[in-house]
């Protein structure tokens, strides 16, 4: 349970460090959090008209690898997917989409280091 609570902490601040960062880039955060199924999409935003899914994945040390390397082909399928249902719950037609990756390392409470991968799959 503790281990769970600790994920779900470390997710909000990456997820937090991620919308600050998109917000500064002039995008617009619509949602957070959005639930389908068994799955989420971490962030929702407009970057001008195009709305755009973000997983965000955020971690405190490489001992897993990079933060990026932990979305793999059945986590991007899983997101296309929630992405497609948020479409069709919210009824919108005729806008562009895309999922943006926002990976995010922080060593030691250093300033974390961002990497932002645009249309990522």
């Amino acid at each position: 349970m503790e281990k769970e609570q600790n994920k779900r902490t470390t997710g909000s601040k990456g997820e937090q460090i991620a919308s600050e960062f998109l917000t500064k880039l002039g995008y617009k955060i619509i949602e957070r959090n959005y639930h389908y199924g068994h799955g989420e999409i971490d962030i929702i935003a407009k970057d001008g008209d195009i709305f755009v899914f973000v997983e965000v994945k955020y971690r405190k040390s490489l001992e897993y690898g990079q933060p990026e390397t932990a979305i793999t082909k059945g986590k991007q399928k899983q997101i296309r997917k929630i992405a497609e249902a948020y479409i069709y719950e919210r009824d919108i037609k005729d806008t562009s989409c895309r999922i943006d990756v926002v990976a995010i390392l922080q060593l030691h409470n250093q300033k974390p280091v961002i990497n932002h991968y645009i249309n990522a799959f």
